[in-house]
């Protein structure tokens, strides 16, 4: 049986554009929906003091709201709900592992600061071993039908990464953008007019690289165009920039763990925190 894509709700309006968009996208897919809320566990000490049935209540009326806005709107989408006992974190883990992918909803904090995708998030994010896409409110369907973007390393090419991007740019019928940042080195950086040398000795050589990356996917997906660029500067901020008028955008996260738990990587956590779009992120060793 195809698996759902897992949606995280808690009654925002960021959670409820990750809902519309995950509808879409199982559209896309052939699959269905499943909306999950976790309770947070409550100690024994306070469980008289807590009122849980009004929670649980709430949960499920907001539950039960949102399922039924997908299947009015979305007319044959399968669309179950279920409340998760076992925490946030956990239980949303423990969802995603069952699932297609997880979908999340993050919060704008304005043109400046960027998005927050809060610590339960990022926490979830940076465990799971399936792709998560975090969806801000308004971003859902801005662009639907722009390209996917994708970020590459062309010394490491992640092929479960450009893989997803190109199976993403397929079911849309729309292009793939692959994009390549190039570092400058720190004597460029303290010399602004020996920019425009680094980047025109650099990015031809570069760019010739990434069409030999994708003379594979381009055989594979004959119907999905490939177009390849080199930037010069920050991965994740070049990444945003060139995911403005795209459908999505596609990070990828190192499946390892640090003495302080999972984490995501600081090109993710820039893509994350900024992108005007939907952005994939998709684990890999």
């Amino acid at each position: 049986m195809t698996r759902s894509i897992v949606v995280g709700l808690d009654g925002a309006e960021q959670a409820n554009a990750a809902a519309e968009w995950a509808a879409e996208e199982a559209l896309l897919r052939g699959t269905g929906v499943h909306l999950v809320y976790a309770t947070e566990p409550v100690p024994e000490a306070v469980l008289s003091l807590v009122p849980r049935e009004s929670e649980r209540a709430w949960a499920e009326a907001m539950l039960a709201r949102t399922a039924g806005g997908l299947r009015e709107r979305h007319p044959g989408l399968s669309v179950t709900t279920q409340l998760l006992p076992a925490g946030p974190v956990p239980g949303l883990v423990a969802a995603a592992e069952e699932s297609e992918l997880l979908v999340l909803g993050s919060r704008a904090l304005g043109s400046v600061a960027g998005y927050l995708l809060g610590s339960v998030g990022l926490t979830v994010a940076g465990a799971v071993a399936r792709p998560v896409v975090l969806v801000r409110a308004g971003s859902e369907s801005t662009t639907p039908q722009g390209p996917v973007v994708v970020g590459t390393d062309v010394r490491q090419p992640v092929d479960a990464v450009l893989g997803f991007a190109f199976e993403e740019a397929a079911r849309r019928h729309t292009q793939v953008h692959v994009v390549y940042a190039q570092q400058l080195p720190l004597y460029a950086r303290l010399g602004p007019a020996m920019v425009p040398d680094i980047r025109h000795a650099l990015a031809p050589e570069i760019k010739r690289s990434l069409e030999e990356l994708l003379d594979p996917w381009r055989a594979k997906y004959p119907d999905v165009a490939a177009a390849a660029g080199v930037v010069v500067g920050s991965a994740g901020l070049e990444l945003v920039e060139a995911a403005r008028d795209a459908a999505l955008v596609v990070v990828g996260r190192r499946t390892r763990h640090s003495a302080l738990g999972a984490h995501i990587g600081s090109v993710a956590h820039a893509v994350l925190h900024h992108s005007p779009v939907p952005v994939a992120l998709v684990p890999h060793s």
